[in-house]
């Protein structure tokens, strides 16, 4: 007997409580017979955030992810896609590779990241060397995130943080201000792709845009997360509306 909606397969999914973007723009890449299952990470809404708060709010965001695993595991999905970035990118390659199996041993199933999933994303294309990356996060964590596109041998020669002040005001930067930062402050002809991380920027949609009128791969992590979700378990469909990366790879 399979599942009345999900006949395909089903995906477990979980994502901060504060975040209001990841559950959204995974159902919108969603192809017919695969159903996306929800558990939320509890997580206060930080605010005046800095350097150093920020990476306490990711912290207590990662001690929180275990019991939102099993949680949603009670459904019995046959995937994890892990809609949160920040913890995910700690300790270059070799740290990111062990927290995948460290979910992946506690889920019982396979897992895909976001900081993995990202750095597949690079690689499928082919090609690419240099890039720039925005994100909704502070300079201390740019920082872990250069560190582990460098371990899987992609240069950062610009990065964009752009500091929101709460978990929540994350979601509310608007498709003007990414444009803004993506037009004016990351492309340029020394870059090769651009890439957004943060699960709670809303660029899934933009990115697919950006990727046209650039003419050079743009990336935003959700849709990376979901792809690599997707291809994983087997499911090779083309999903328009959300850059090449869904429909060519």
């Amino acid at each position: 007997m399979t599942d009345v909606l999900g006949v395909r397969k089903l995906l477990g999914v979980i994502g901060p409580s504060t975040n209001t973007i990841v559950q959204p723009e995974f159902e919108a890449m969603r192809p017919p017979g695969i159903t996306n299952h929800y558990s939320r990470i509890y997580t206060e809404n930080a605010k005046a955030l800095s350097n150093d708060s920020f990476m306490a709010g990711v912290h207590a965001i990662g001690e929180n992810v275990v019991d939102a695993v099993k949680s949603v595991m009670t459904c019995e999905p046959d995937y994890l896609v892990m809609g949160m970035s920040a913890v995910t990118f700690f300790g270059g390659a070799a740290g990111a590779e062990k927290y995948c199996k460290d979910m992946e041993a506690i889920a019982g199933v396979g897992a895909s990241t976001g900081a993995l999933s990202t750095a597949a994303a690079l690689k499928a294309y082919g090609g690419i060397k240099r890039i720039a990356f925005v994100s909704p996060y502070y300079p201390v964590m740019n920082q872990q995130v250069a560190a582990f596109f460098a371990d899987h041998g992609f240069e950062t020669v610009r990065d964009c943080a752009l500091e929101c002040p709460t978990w929540l005001d994350i979601a509310r930067v608007g498709e003007k201000q990414l444009h803004d930062v993506v037009v004016n402050q990351l492309n340029g002809p020394d870059v090769d792709a651009i890439v957004q991380v943060g699960t709670n920027l809303c660029m899934a949609r933009f990115a697919g845009e950006a990727e046209r009128w650039l003419n050079k791969p743009v990336i935003a992590i959700n849709t990376a997360t979901y792809w690599h979700g997707l291809r994983r378990i087997g499911v090779e469909d083309k999903v328009e509306g959300f850059g090449r990366l869904l429909t060519d790879f």
